[in-house]
Formats: C-alpha cells, sequence, structure tokens
C-alpha cells in the first residue's frame, strides 16, 4: 500500500523492493567495468565522485525501472496517466571514500522545467518529479542523499511559473528551508525514493568504507503540475494558491 499521507507531508516515499536485490547488484557490476576501477581495489579509488549513466535501459536496469511497486507508487501520487515511464535510470554518480570529498554538496532543488531552447530550469509549475534508486546498500555513512523533510511546502509557496536557474533556485531553497529537520535517504540495493519535486536536497559526505552507487534520474509528468491540480502531488500548496485554476 502507497503511502500517500507520508508523501503529502514529508515531500518523499520510500519504496523498500527486496526482490530487486539480485538486479541492483548486477547493475553494480556492469558500472564497475564501465567505471574502469575495481571493487576489490582501493587503491584505484581516486576520485570522491565518479559518473556512470544507464542510457539503454536494458538488462538489469529494465528491471529495476520497470519495477511494479514503482508504477503503483507513481499512479498514486501523479494519479494513472500522469507520468511517463522510464526507460533507464539515467545519470549515476558514485561516492567513494575518498579524502578531500568532493564540494558539490549544497541544498538545491532539481531543474524540473524545459525551456524553449532546449534547456532546463526551476520553476514552480514543475514537468518532472526525482526518482532515486539505490545500487549498493546505504547505510548513514555511506553518503546518502540528505533530505529535508516537509520542505516542499515551503518552496511551493516562495515558487511562481517563472523560470530561474539552478543557482538562484537552490539559494532560495536553502533559505526558506533551513528549519526543516534532516533526513537521510538510507536502504538496501533496490530500494528507491520518490521525491516531489520542489524537496530540498543535498548529497552527502562519504563517512563509510564501501562506495554507494545511487541513480537518480527525473520522472516525467504528462502535464506541469499546478496549484488545484488533481494529483496529490499537488497538494502541497498553501490553500489561498491551491484554489488557482
Amino acid at each position: 500500500m502507497v503511502d500517500v499521507a507520508a508523501f503529502e507531508r514529508d515531500g518523499y516515499l520510500k519504496i523498500v523492493q527486496p526482490e530487486l536485490r539480485a538486479a541492483a547488484d548486477a547493475a553494480r557490476a556492469q558500472l564497475w567495468r564501465q567505471l574502469g576501477v575495481s571493487p576489490d581495489d582501493p587503491a584505484s579509488w581516486t576520485q570522491p565522485v565518479m559518473w556512470a549513466a544507464d542510457l539503454t535501459g536494458s538488462g538489469p536496469f529494465a528491471e529495476l525501472a520497470a519495477a511494479e511497486s514503482l508504477a503503483r507508487a507513481l499512479d498514486a501520487l501523479c494519479g494513472v496517466g500522469g507520468w511517463q515511464p522510464r526507460g533507464a535510470l539515467g545519470n549515476i554518480p558514485v561516492r567513494f571514500p575518498v579524502r578531500p570529498p568532493a564540494d558539490d554538496r549544497g541544498w538545491h532543488i532539481d531543474l524540473n522545467t524545459p525551456l524553449p531552447d532546449g534547456g532546463w530550469a526551476v520553476s514552480g509549475r514543475p514537468h518532472t518529479l526525482l526518482l532515486l534508486t539505490l545500487l549498493s546498500d546505504v547505510g548513514p555513512d555511506d553518503a546518502p542523499t540528505r533530505i529535508r523533510r516537509g520542505s516542499h511546502h515551503d518552496v511551493a509557496a516562495a515558487l511562481d511559473e517563472t523560470p530561474v536557474d539552478a543557482i538562484a533556485a537552490g539559494e532560495v531553497g536553502d533559505r526558506v528551508s533551513s528549519a526543516r529537520p534532516v533526513v537521510k535517504a538510507t536502504g538496501e540495493a533496490g530500494d528507491m525514493y520518490v521525491v516531489h519535486p520542489f524537496t530540498v536536497h543535498a548529497a552527502d559526505e562519504h563517512r563509510g568504507s564501501t562506495p554507494r552507487f545511487m541513480a537518480q534520474a527525473p520522472i516525467l509528468l504528462t502535464a506541469p503540475l499546478h496549484p488545484g491540480g488533481p494529483s496529490v502531488l499537488a497538494r502541497v500548496w498553501p490553500g489561498e494558491l491551491r484554489q488557482e485554476r
């Protein structure tokens, strides 16, 4: 059962999927080969972050992207027909226990609005939400994504339909959500997090010993999100804004 109330309150939903551990393990094995470093040779881990990608959505990646529990969650949150299935898991940052850590851990909101020139920006009428897929076990010291719980409510009230760049949006999101509690996106290989497009989040320093593999990809909505919309995603706005049509 999809915990819609928790998503509406917190701005994210964790999907526990032990049945997908084997697929996540197989995907991770392929990513090690793609990166060209060895899981058995820490001396080869020379960078705090390396980027891999799943662009084809084949093999174990296809199994993960087509997870039935993910589809059920998205139907509940976006409405049936309100989201577009993904063919691949997209970009995969791999974080290693290397010092100093990468300087890329600022609080931000993901790009969510396409521009006429083909670029992307952030606006209060998002076209996407965020999917995080754990491809390794992630404990509190393993560079889990940090999430400001409930911050989507603050951001919804602060943004309008005018697109702004990622830096400006991050500054706004950080400022209006600074009092929110922080939770960490931990879990086991195969688990997923569905994150509201307004939820403020950030990377974390790797303090553990095992590299962290996590895919991050947008889920496209079939129509831009707006106050007064019918989906659970649209319940984020304050009451006076929610009356807009």
